[in-house]
């Protein structure tokens, strides 16, 4: 799976922000309390200006909005994921009995199993296929939906704490463009937690393990394999989520 998630609506969100710095917008309908930088340090460069970091995918899964609806995401292909998983079985059934039986059988029953096996074998490909592109289009809807109303919320938060730069750290270089931060300049949690105040959105009953870092959801999400292969199981949204 890529790191990169919903890469067109990074860039949308981020002309949003940088539109908003300019014109100095407020969020669509308004936040009645400021939001104001908490616990990060703030880093200036040599210039005076100050610099902040914000994975953008990690805030994106990180909300309660995010969490809860990618976790609905995954519960709706629960059926397709158990489906492929079932044909694949079927497949590999067909491929034991020809490996175990193929030479005691006739001319024609071999060939009626052989095409049976790429039958069987060419729709679990064009399944797993249609699967893997429906969820990722449906996941990126989420996190569009999601970074479009972030952007205000980063656009307030850098404003409020002067910040003259502030650099998505969603990708290591050379992928992205960020080389090295400290922890300190880190303000994922912070728009993380004003997201949260903003949407109202409360946090997932299920909450995870003490520890337990939050995930990023992933760009291609690996549907049940083709024949051959074993099919994935479930994971939660992650660099390895899957329909």
């Amino acid at each position: 799976m890529k790191r990169t998630l919903a890469g067109t609506a990074v860039l949308a969100v981020v002309l949003t922000i940088s539109a908003l710095a300019q014109t100095g917008s407020a969020a669509p309908g308004g936040v009645a309390t400021p939001i104001a930088p908490t616990t990060p340090a703030i880093t200036a460069t040599s210039s005076g200006v100050k610099v902040g970091i914000i994975d953008i995918q990690q805030a994106i899964v990180g909300t309660n909005e995010g969490a809860r609806d990618f976790e609905a995401l995954q519960k709706k292909f629960e059926p397709r994921r158990s489906e492929l998983q079932n044909l694949n079985t079927e497949v590999e059934n067909l491929k034991k009995q020809l490996n175990t039986q193929g030479d005691k059988m006739n001319e024609e029953a071999r060939a009626t199993l052989v095409k049976s096996i790429e039958t069987k074998q060419k729709s679990l490909q064009r399944s797993a296929e249609d699967a893997q592109n429906e969820f990722q289009a449906q996941q990126n809807e989420i996190a569009q939906r999601i970074l479009q109303k972030m952007a205000p919320v980063i656009d307030k938060y850098a404003k409020a704490g002067g910040y003259g730069l502030l650099l998505d750290s969603s990708n290591p270089w050379p992928q992205g463009p960020l080389l090295w931060a400290t922890a300190s300049v880190d303000l994922t949690k912070a728009i993380v937690d004003a997201y949260n105040v903003q949407s109202g959105v409360a946090a997932p009953a299920a909450a995870k393990p003490a520890g337990t870092a939050a995930t990023k959801p992933a760009t291609t999400p690996a549907a049940s394999k083709p024949a051959g292969t074993t099919p994935a199981t479930a994971k939660p949204p992650s660099s390895g989520t899957k329909p």
